[in-house]
């Protein structure tokens, strides 16, 4: 009796999509984050996004493993959209972007209050960063990585190997909080306190020489 060869169901990697599917991936993703929005992380359904995109459900399962993958992957291309209009608002050189400190206070301020305006959004990212679902886990990674690059780009004047640690050690105590924040054990008054806190307390070093 020969042995049967396992079909691969993993979804096709972004690298590997044509324009076409990666047109089709965009527009999963759209509708995803317009229902998490509109309705909340629970309620939204594989199926209430095919409909919402035109992407066929069986189709939608080719680009991603489930629903968690794919509520990852919008978290995270929200994520990536507002962490770039933030670096741009806070960039050095620009005239109101102020001493090395404060363009990362205003940095993670305006992050915050981005969720406050979206708080399902925020409930998305802490229920993406608890997914046992692989793939989701990748998304989620790749979220923290866009999140120490954005503060690099802001912190031009830190020192090796200072510009990768500091963004690190920023990132995860925004993290955080937020997470402290969407399960009801801050305040967003007191996360907003201790996030200032974190960030003056690990740039002071730095502010003779920058």
């Amino acid at each position: 009796m020969g042995l049967v060869s396992k079909v691969d169901l993993s979804p096709r990697p972004v690298e590997a999509m044509s324009p076409r599917q990666l047109e089709r991936r965009r527009s999963l993703i759209a509708a995803a984050v317009q229902l998490v929005s509109e309705i909340g992380v629970e309620r939204v359904q594989m199926k209430l996004v095919s409909e919402r995109s035109g992407v066929a459900l069986g189709t939608a399962y080719r680009y991603f493993s489930s629903k968690d993958h794919l509520l990852a992957a919008a978290v995270a291309e929200w994520w990536r959209q507002l962490l770039t209009d933030l670096a741009a608002e806070t960039r050095p050189g620009r005239a109101d972007a102020g001493a090395m400190e404060d363009r990362v206070v205003t940095f993670v301020h305006r992050g915050l209050r981005a969720f406050q305006r979206q708080p399902h959004m925020a409930h998305l990212l802490v229920s993406a960063a608890v997914s046992t679902d692989p793939f989701a886990s990748e998304a989620v990674e790749r979220m923290a990585r866009v999140g120490q690059e954005s503060l690099s780009a802001i912190l031009p004047e830190l020192p090796d190997p200072a510009r990768s640690v500091v963004p690190h050690l920023i990132d995860s105590a925004w993290q955080g909080e937020l997470i402290a924040w969407v399960t009801g054990r801050t305040t967003l008054a007191d996360a907003y306190r201790r996030l200032e806190d974190v960030i003056r307390l690990l740039l002071a070093p730095y502010l003779a020489v920058a």
